[in-house]
């Protein structure tokens, strides 16, 4: 057994643990660094978002569906979900994630890209069975940055969750 001890008490034993011991401080703190700079304000961005973001919803009939998604999701608070009537687009000027269903607004698409802010995510909700949407409307939706056109409901939460982390709060 003293043979083994005196094996690896040999000084390049000695040198080479040394090395290995900085290498794996070094590699440990640069991970840490890694992830405060990447995964960090990911999630706290996410967080925020999600605790803070007003999510204005332009529908009519399918208010409650959209709401009810969203809510049954478990990911976004009741509290953040606020209803825009036709009556009341305004009402939606100062929030940043805007969630439209496309068969109750399309005739006040204009309107909603007027009061969009530039940092504000605008979400179109637009069901093949209700109809497609112009390209000309497609067109000035395209020009807007942070817009999506959305198909399925399954893609919609995800979008919307996506919208929570990319756009500004």
């Amino acid at each position: 057994m003293r043979e083994i001890i005196d094996f690896f008490d040999h000084p390049f034993f000695i040198v080479l643990g040394g090395i290995s011991t900085l290498l794996t401080i070094a590699a440990f703190l640069f991970t840490i660094y890694l992830f405060v700079r990447g995964i960090f304000p990911v999630w706290l961005r996410l967080g925020i978002g999600l605790s803070r973001r007003k999510i204005a919803i332009f529908a009519e009939n399918e208010f409650d569906n959209l709401k009810s998604m969203l809510v049954d999701s478990k990911i976004f608070q009741e509290s953040n979900i606020i209803k825009i009537d036709k009556g009341s687009i305004k009402k939606a000027e100062g929030l940043t994630l805007l969630l439209v269903h496309w068969n109750s607004f399309e005739s006040q698409i204009d309107d909603i890209l007027r009061i969009k802010k530039d940092s504000a995510s605008l979400i179109i909700y637009a069901p093949q069975n209700e109809g497609f949407i112009d390209k000309v409307v497609l067109e000035k939706i395209n020009q807007e940055r942070n817009s999506i056109i959305v198909n399925f409901r399954g893609r919609l939460l995800n979008d919307i969750l996506t919208c929570t982390i990319t756009t500004s709060f």
